[in-house]
């Protein structure tokens, strides 16, 4: 691989396709100049934090005006914050969406999703292998109130196509998926949601809106937990549903009397942490490529799963929807579970946690850490293996984790 392919973080695999037009200004401006007015209360050059509650009234002709939707301002803590909206603005131009609202998590924002969309009667159809809080959510908690749900196959249209029914108000779907990293078509996906008159709610938590915006797609409701990519730093909690102004407009009704919306300081450590988000993501995607390119050609490895390789299943899926393909590599090791754990003990550098999405680079054994509580059937029906290792890539240099990898694979 030449140093140039390392640089663009593409290897010897096949590209991504062209690069989709957008109006306006590129990626990183947007990033450290998008939402956020160009002067700011009191002259500040950085958006500031508005720590109150409360908000009051000159008069109560202004309270008149505001009833009537004749000025935008705020009211009560609850229902926005200035903080908040400049964060909101943010994400929705990154995303080249119409509008975004942040909300504490990302569980929080899919749940008010579901919550805002269903009622007792409606069916839902959902990926087996997504996110194990989406599953347990839909299943433990949507159940109670008389949803129904179905469970496909991640990437098998046909499959979701025979769970429709009647019912069916929503389907739900993330790509990449994780740990997998398994591409779902949004095309085919927007195209069966509109014929069966569901609404399509897509978690690109993994993807990001530098590497896919499926708002170009079609796709009117995305979630991400902003926790990840967005702020990129590991000391936030932060969930976001951007979309189309209509759909965004009636999830933030439906929440007006429930709360859960993003406190300001929250709102503030995401606007700081959006500001490197390209720059973050161009790293992220080179190292990813690059230690799983190393990956697939160690001995001591079985399989590597990663959209930017040519062996991953729906490869050329990934270069014709996808502008990189992210800061997540999965890989099994040649061996069993206690060679496996011996590996991640042996690592250095990489650190031992959950999550994804910061600068710090992290491992995590999924049998034993987010699939602990699944039997080992159910596991391997998901292709959760005891051998199987997930990596959330970060921004260190690349030849330094792929050392560390390359000594820990030497311990086993």
């Amino acid at each position: 691989m030449s140093s140039d392919d390392r640089a663009r973080g593409t290897g010897s695999s096949e590209q991504p396709g062209p690069k989709r037009k957008h109006p306006g200004k590129g990626i990183s401006t947007r990033s450290v100049r998008g939402g956020e007015a160009k002067h700011k209360s009191e002259g500040s050059l950085i958006t500031p934090i508005f720590q109150t509650s409360t908000y009051i009234f000159q008069n109560c002709a202004e309270i008149r005006a505001y009833n009537a939707k004749e000025v935008e301002r705020w009211e009560y803590g609850r229902y926005g914050n200035p903080t908040q909206r400049a964060a909101e603005c943010k994400l929705a131009e990154l995303e080249c969406a119409e509008d975004a609202f942040l909300f504490p998590s990302g569980m929080n924002a899919l749940a008010s999703t579901l919550l805002t969309l269903l009622k007792a009667g409606d069916h839902v159809v959902l990926a087996e292998d997504c996110y194990k809080n989406t599953r347990r959510f839909c299943e433990l908690v949507l159940a109670k109130f008389g949803v129904e749900l179905s469970l496909v196959r991640a990437g098998d249209m046909e499959a979701l196509e025979a769970a429709i029914r009647p019912q069916t108000r929503v389907i739900v779907a993330e790509s990449p998926t994780n740990p997998l990293l398994r591409i779902q078509d949004l095309h085919r996906l927007v195209a069966l949601a509109n014929s069966a008159g569901a609404e399509l709610v897509l978690d690109s938590t993994l993807a990001t809106p530098y590497n896919q915006r499926p708002f170009e797609f079609g796709v009117r409701y995305i979630v991400h937990s902003a926790t990840k990519y967005l702020n990129g730093h590991q000391d936030l909690m932060a969930g976001a549903l951007v979309g189309g102004a209509r759909e965004i407009e009636l999830v933030r009704t439906f929440c007006k009397p429930i709360g859960g919306v993003a406190d300001p300081h929250q709102s503030w450590l995401l606007l700081r942490g959006l500001k490197t988000f390209a720059v973050r993501m161009q790293q992220h995607n080179r190292n990813a490529q690059i230690i799983a390119e190393f990956l697939e050609q160690h001995p001591r490895v079985r399989r590597v799963w990663y959209p930017g390789l040519a062996s991953h299943p729906e490869h050329a899926l990934a270069c014709a929807q996808m502008d990189g393909f992210g800061g997540m590599v999965s890989f099994e090791v040649e061996g069993d579970e206690e060679q496996t754990l011996k590996f991640v003990d042996a690592l250095d550098l990489w650190l031992l946690g959950p999550s994804l999405g910061g600068v710090e680079s992290l491992v995590s054994h999924p049998a034993t850490v987010s699939y602990s509580d699944f039997t080992a059937e159910e596991r391997n029906r998901l292709g959760i293996y005891d051998n199987l290792v997930r990596l959330a890539v970060g921004i260190e240099d690349a030849d330094d984790l792929v050392a560390d990898i390359e000594q820990a694979l030497s311990r086993i």
